[in-house]
């Protein structure tokens, strides 16, 4: 039975519903009235159900696709401007009692060498990090009761938010670990954590029950319904996302979709961010081990519909990803991307020597962040290290009002100019800083509220002179 407000899994994620929806996509593919009114529909900026952006997905008919592409572009422009979000992943500890067949951490690898950071270990990551201009940052932890325990989390938490070096800092930490009780996510959402992301992996459950035979993880009811736990647990901004390649992608992107609608549907507020990370060779991992690989097109296609079915929903894309493929993202929906990032335990304030590796994956993008920041700008984008909605309680369900209303431009954009000042006042090359000015002083006279556009001015004045974290 589907009842989208259920609390269970098996209920808000339907298997029958699934199917059903690809059987009716499938028999509507080339109904052109029907495909009409779903874009018309998209085009009020009001997001899509499951139904109509699974007919969208399979439909084959070109000039379709190109309408989609052009639509997703357009609501990423109306809602998103020019800011692209940067932040990195931190890996704590690859230690994990798991059995997932997708991934090295799985604790049967016995290639892989084992680590966990200590306090002091944490403190030199986040200098290396902060010594970039990294502002905003992931944890990431394999599951082990043992040695990574709760309070493990809790206490490096701490130690990030703690560490102040020259104007560096880390002002928002998002959490990526193991689904928990309702307690702990009471205890992560008093240790002011940002988002607390975690990836289904795959809807489908007699195939996520074989991709993860041993282990805590392999309770599909209890890590499906990890999200409504968080919700109740206080913490309003979730993210959520699949591993493309585990599934085929159909049923996946319906299954996804179907997740936002559920906490929307009980929470009143959908995801904060959707991430669309696609599998990637690892150690003791191979791609060609898994056959339903995304290829690029259709791939550009999932991220094209995510952006229009969840309009106000940011969507991330990681390093797992080739400069190119970032590109389209970029362009198509994608609103927060990872900079210089490092997959292995400890790869920050040292780099890692092969027969140490301790990576979850491969990365397909290994710029520095400067790069990455001069790229962004060149492509006409605006680099954004901005972390004030999370700081000024601008989260969950007063968050999405403002969204929808446009009102968060007249914060997100001067925002985002401000903390791309400071990464170029403090970190950047002396080419990124001179495009950078340019980009600033240009976007700045966009600003439409001329008393925001006047405080921008003066902040940015003031931090000429050391002053740092304005925020509106």
């Amino acid at each position: 039975m589907y009842d989208v407000a259920s609390s269970k899994a098996e209920e808000f994620i339907s298997h029958d519903e699934i199917m059903d929806t690809l059987a009716y996509a499938e028999a509507n593919k080339h109904n052109r009235e029907l495909l009409d009114s779903i874009l018309a529909k998209a085009a009020t900026y009001k997001g899509l159900n499951h139904r109509e952006a699974a007919v969208l997905l399979v439909c084959d008919l070109p000039e379709y696709k190109e309408k989609l592409f052009n639509l997703a572009i357009e609501i990423k422009r109306k809602i998103y401007g020019d800011r692209v979000v940067l932040f990195a992943p931190l890996y704590l500890s690859n230690y994990c009692i798991n059995g997932c067949v997708y991934c090295p951490y799985h604790s049967k690898n016995r290639h892989i060498k084992r680590k966990k950071l200590t306090q002091d270990q944490i403190r030199q990551e986040v200098m290396a990090l902060e010594a970039m201009g990294h502002k905003r940052i992931v944890i990431e932890s394999g599951e082990d009761p043992l040695n990574n325990p709760l309070d493990y989390i809790l206490d490096s938490i701490k130690t990030i938010y703690s560490i102040k070096n020259k104007h560096g800092e880390i002002r928002r930490v998002n959490v990526n670990i193991a689904a928990c009780e309702v307690e702990d996510y009471k205890k992560l959402h008093e240790a002011g954590i940002g988002t607390y992301t975690l990836f289904q992996e795959t809807y489908n459950k007699k195939n996520y029950e074989s991709l993860h035979p041993t282990g805590p993880k392999s309770n599909y009811a209890y890590h499906t319904e990890a999200m409504d736990r968080a919700m109740q647990g206080g913490i309003d901004d979730v993210g959520i996302g699949v591993l493309y390649g585990l599934e085929h992608y159909k049923y996946d992107f319906v299954g996804l979709l179907m997740h936002a609608e559920h906490l929307e549907a009980k929470f009143g507020v959908g995801p904060h961010t959707i991430s669309v990370p696609r599998i990637c060779p690892a150690d003791d991992i191979e791609v060609g081990d898994f056959s339903n690989a995304v290829p690029d097109d259709i791939f550009e296609k999932i991220v094209a519909l995510i952006r229009v079915s969840t309009p106000y929903t940011g969507m991330i894309m990681s390093t797992r990803e080739s400069q190119r493929m970032r590109e389209r993202g970029l362009a198509l929906g994608i609103s927060q991307i990872s900079g210089a990032s490092r997959t292995s335990v400890g790869g920050y304030a040292k780099e890692e020597l092969p027969e140490d590796n301790s990576a979850q994956f491969d990365r397909s993008d290994c710029r520095t962040l400067d790069e990455i920041v001069e790229w962004i700008l060149d492509l006409g984008y605006v680099p954004s290290f901005c972390t004030a909605c999370y700081r000024a309680g601008r989260t969950g369900d007063r968050f999405m009002p403002l969204a929808k209303s446009g009102e968060i431009s007249n914060c997100c954009q001067p925002n985002a100019l401000m903390t791309l000042n400071e990464y170029l006042l403090d970190y950047a090359s002396d080419k990124t800083r001179k495009t950078g000015e340019a980009v600033i002083k240009e976007q700045l006279e966009e600003i439409k509220n001329q008393k925001v556009k006047q405080m921008a001015h003066e902040y940015i004045q003031q931090m000429e002179h050391g002053e740092r974290d304005f925020r509106f």
